[in-house]
């Protein structure tokens, strides 16, 4: 099996990268700095992400889109769009037409094409975007706040997950969804769902039984 991952440097894409060399044959990382270390089952390609709609992809790979940033990381909303949407989209493309691939994408609770939210909204036209396209399977990923250790701490997550872990108990229901989720919880989510084919959209309760 081949897999295909953008994103391998971030908090739930190291965590992936190391799943997926356990489990693939090849491991593709598109990387626009160095990962500092070998395997035998990586094939690091360094680009720029601009350049991602130049890429070849194989027939019936797994393709993990780990990328993501915030609007005070960006910069401006225009930056924000290019990371959260117009990357994902060009390497979604890319794996549509390769035939037969499987795309994993991480979105976050309450995307929606029709939000008021900026960042919620980006997230949903992008959901929208990627299952329009011929892909062998689509599975977008919708966590809350993501724990982990990141190599640049985002102070307003780390309230955002401070907050969470005191209000978790009350999060039942339909609220439970919006519960902070573990990085390495999510990339055994992606990794597992990658073996099926289909459209499936998964929140808190999918990703943590989709993970055991």
């Amino acid at each position: 099996m081949l897999a295909v991952i953008v994103g391998a440097s971030g908090l739930v894409g190291r965590e992936c990268l190391d799943l997926l060399l356990e489990r693939y044959e090849t491991v593709t990382a598109l990387v626009r700095k160095p990962l500092g270390f070998r395997h035998p089952h990586l094939v690091e390609r360094r680009m720029e992400f601009d350049k991602l709609g130049t890429i070849e992809i194989p027939t019936q790979a797994h393709v993990f889109c780990t990328l993501g940033t915030t609007i005070k990381k960006a910069g401006s909303e225009a930056a924000f769009r290019r990371v959260d949407f117009e990357y994902p989209h060009l390497l979604a493309q890319r794996a549509a037409a390769a035939g037969g691939a499987r795309f994993m994408l991480i979105s976050s609770v309450g995307a929606s094409a029709q939000s008021k939210n900026f960042y919620l909204r980006v997230k949903g036209e992008l959901e929208d975007a990627v299952r329009a396209l011929p892909l062998d399977g689509v599975h977008i990923f919708r966590p809350s706040f993501l724990m982990g250790d990141r190599a640049e701490p985002r102070s307003g997550e780390q309230l955002g997950i401070a907050m969470a872990r005191v209000l978790q108990f009350a999060l039942l229901g339909p609220l439970r969804k919006y519960r902070p989720i573990r990085a390495g919880v999510l990339a055994r989510a992606m990794v597992h769902a990658a073996q099926t084919p289909g459209t499936q959209i998964y929140h808190y309760d999918e990703m943590v039984t989709l993970a055991r």
